[in-house]
């Protein structure tokens, strides 16, 4: 049985590193417009950014699959967000926030299928789904304490302060993901591979069967489009607050995070639950209903009281990534299992959902400068109404719930053919 104090490490690596896999965030954009960027430069080295890191998920998640060195990439990760966070900081021009935004997409490719290997490989595929809404549950709670710390830093000490707090988060993941027993990890059960029988010989799945399934392409594509209308949200409500004068843009920024992510952890838990007892599609399809009513909302919002609807916007923003921050890697180890390549397959996804929030953040920039922020919030929820189609015209996979007994057949009923990798 895993060591509990491996779960607690895994508890607070979660925590502390929600504040440092996804970079500046929202913060990105706020401090850009400060230094005089305009939306559509702000939206374009993102989206520059973003799409040169994406080119690594895959092999990231590759890599994770191969590696029994899961904590190092952890460690090595973190560090390298600080540094190219730290170079915005201190040269905020557009060659080195766009090659420093490459190196954050690059080194958040890494974490994101390394926790989760890490995850698979301490509870195994019984205990994953309920293992993932903990997950999710602390990576919330770190969003919420990074988020009033860095509004109050950044209202005393100006926005420069929440590059040092991101700092000191990574120096916690550090610390928690050593915590972290290597023994405790099962590193065959942290890529998705089966049990094999006595004196059975099993290697991973091949790359033509991984890439040709249609279920995980339907995932792919559907995260894809979700994360198109929904990554620009959030900063280009923030952007929209500035551009108002609604207030200290640091607090305010702070303000929308903190909001979103008080929701994401009762939602995390309860995807975790309904993953259980009726599969991911439900919670999938309960997340992409979100996004058009949030889109509708903080139109309303920029025309009418911005700071009226930070509310509903923000609580809408943690329904629909509260839930699917449990729903991806969930539904991808119910595919993968037994083929080897979960981490492979999650990188996959993740390349997926790394296109649409890069061209979100292009797409929300060029239409709030040319059209207005109303009409640029409209396009970005449209878009979920056909990532919802996408998804039940694809099969709504991952709809199947694990049986009681949570064994490891259970989590993907029905066996893969394997080939070598």
């Amino acid at each position: 049985m895993t060591a509990m104090s491996s779960l607690a490490g895994l508890a607070a690596l979660n925590l502390f590193l929600s504040d440092v896999r996804d970079g500046l965030g929202p913060f990105l954009g706020v401090f850009l417009q400060q230094k005089q960027w305009s939306p559509g430069e702000i939206g374009l080295v993102m989206t520059i950014g973003g799409l040169a890191g994406m080119v690594a998920t895959i092999p990231m998640g590759a890599l994770v699959d191969s590696s029994r060195a899961k904590r190092t990439i952890v460690i090595c990760g973190s560090a390298v967000v600080i540094a190219a966070s730290m170079a915005i900081l201190l040269a905020p021009h557009f060659a080195v926030v766009t090659l420093a935004q490459a190196v954050n997409g690059i080194a958040a490719a890494a974490l994101g299928p390394a926790v989760a290997g890490i995850t698979l490989g301490l509870v195994g595929a019984a205990g994953f789904d309920r293992q993932l809404g903990r997950n999710e549950a602390f990576n919330h709670a770190g969003n919420i304490i990074a988020a009033i710390l860095a509004g109050v830093l950044g209202w005393w000490l100006g926005l420069p302060a929440v590059f040092a707090l991101m700092a000191a988060m990574a120096v916690g993941s550090v610390l928690s993901v050593l915590s972290i027993r290597p023994g405790d990890i099962d590193h065959e059960a942290a890529r998705g591979m089966a049990r094999a029988a006595p004196g059975e010989e099993r290697g991973a799945e091949g790359w033509r069967g991984l890439l040709s399934d249609r279920r995980l392409l339907t995932v792919a594509f559907t995260m894809g489009l979700f994360h198109l209308g929904n990554a620009a949200m959030l900063p280009l409500f923030g952007q929209g607050m500035v551009a108002r004068g609604a207030g200290d843009p640091s607090t305010l920024t702070a303000l929308t995070v903190v909001v979103a992510q008080a929701t994401m952890i009762p939602m995390a838990l309860m995807a975790a639950r309904l993953a259980q007892s009726r599969g991911y599609r439900l919670v999938l399809l309960m997340a992409l209903a979100a996004l058009p009513v949030r889109g509708l909302i903080a139109a309303a919002a920029t025309q009418w009281d911005i700071g009226l609807g930070l509310y509903p916007v923000q609580i809408l923003d943690g329904v629909g990534a509260g839930l699917l921050g449990v729903a991806t890697p969930g539904i991808v180890a119910r595919i993968l299992q037994g083929s080897g390549r979960f981490n492979a397959g999650l990188g996959l996804v993740m390349t997926a959902q790394g296109i649409g929030a890069a061209l979100s953040t292009s797409l929300a920039g060029f239409i709030a400068q040319s059209a207005g922020y109303a009409a640029a919030f409209l396009v970005l929820g449209a878009v979920a109404l056909v990532a919802a189609l996408a998804y039940l015209l694809g099969g709504a996979p991952g709809g199947d719930a694990p049986a009681a007994s949570g064994g490891a057949s259970a989590i993907a009923p029905g066996a893969r053919t394997k080939t070598a990798a």
